[in-house]
């Protein structure tokens, strides 16, 4: 199951439309960049290394829209292209990631004909989609290794096959304890107000039979003061250089409240997700969400908030490093001190993907 992909029939890409998940599973196509666009920012499709697959595929289209016939002219527009899709989600580096590797194709004077360059890009997004299931079925590996026999977990949001082209990070580390027969069971925190975990988080664990109890969100400190978690994986759209962690908002406290009761809290972050021009999470820019998706909120039918109530909704928060028991990447799992060791692994992979 890709969350996104290339129709290479009718040149277009797909997209699992995850807003109408778990009721309906459907398919949602856009045969243009700006179309991609608003995909990524009305979430059709979410998760950092999906939003970067899709971002790299909304630059291909970018240029088969183009009718340059001179590469200078095909760059301008594919800069005003990722100029629309940068835009869309600030908070998730692999957005940005994948349209600077997808621009860097383009600037490839190896090749000359303009229809050859828009073959090149698309070729360089599909490479990155692919490299990104293999991603996460190592990072699933490295995660699965630390989870015991019999083992409770914690997961937050969704981190899942829907959040990825395939396979997930901290769901994919789970679904890979669960596969290789460890007896495991999860605790899905509900995940508000877009409830990524009871709409998408659930659904996974349904598709790939892994058992699981659906909490709401201030549920997660009692199951941890009463030791009935025993390990909490998340997921990271943003990490920066010292290890402060930027993921879907709540993700914080229940960083702090493992480390009060003694649990391991293990982010799952591919490197592409790392952004060492940042020395601290400080940095991160955090989305602001619109103001509709708490109020639209119902209870027995009837609006939870009054009628012109004043809302805040950031939807990601930072973790500080010194809450963070290590970090899972496809490299390695990564311990303090960050600043040194995490860079260094970002650097190795990155050496890697240059060769």
């Amino acid at each position: 199951m890709r969350t996104v992909e290339w129709d290479y029939e009718r040149n277009l890409v797909k997209m699992i439309d995850q807003r109408k998940l778990p009721s309906l599973f459907e398919y949602a196509e856009f045969d243009d960049y700006q179309g991609v666009a608003t995909g990524i920012r009305e979430m059709y499709v979410r998760g950092a290394p999906a939003i970067g697959a899709a971002g790299a595929f909304g630059m291909a289209l970018a240029a088969q829209q183009s009718r340059a016939t001179a590469r200078e002219t095909l760059l301008r527009d594919l800069e005003q292209a990722a100029a629309v899709l940068r835009a869309t989600r600030p908070t998730a580096v692999n957005l940005f990631w994948a349209i600077e590797r997808v621009l860097r194709a383009a600037t490839d004077e190896e090749i000359e004909h303009v229809d050859d360059i828009r073959q090149n890009i698309l070729q360089e997004a599909q490479a990155l989609a692919d490299e990104d299931v293999e991603i996460n079925l190592r990072m699933a590996r490295n995660g699965a290794a630390l989870v015991k026999e019999g083992d409770t977990i914690l997961h937050h949001c969704n981190t899942g096959s829907l959040a990825t082209v395939d396979w997930g990070t901290a769901l994919g580390v789970i679904r890979m304890a669960n596969e290789q027969g460890k007896n495991i069971h999860v605790l899905l925190d509900e995940t508000r107000p877009q409830l990524q975990g009871a709409r998408l988080s659930a659904w996974e664990c349904e598709q790939y039979k892994i058992p699981y109890t659906l909490i709401a969100d201030n549920a997660a400190g009692h199951y941890m003061r009463t030791g009935q978690i025993d390990i909490v994986f998340v997921g990271s759209d943003r990490t920066a250089a010292n290890g402060d962690v930027a993921n879907k908002i709540g993700t914080y406290k229940l960083g702090v409240v493992a480390k009060e009761n003694g649990i391991p809290f293990f982010p799952v972050v591919p490197t592409s997700t790392v952004d060492l021009s940042l020395a601290t999470g400080d940095e991160i820019p955090i989305e602001e969400r619109p103001a509709e998706e708490i109020t639209g909120l119902t209870f027995f039918g009837r609006p939870v908030a009054p009628v012109g109530a004043k809302v805040g909704n950031p939807a990601f928060d930072v973790t500080p490093y010194k809450y963070v028991t290590g970090i899972v990447t496809e490299h390695s799992v990564v311990y303090p001190p960050y600043s040194i060791n995490l860079r260094r692994v970002v650097e190795e992979e990155q050496a890697k993907v240059r060769r």
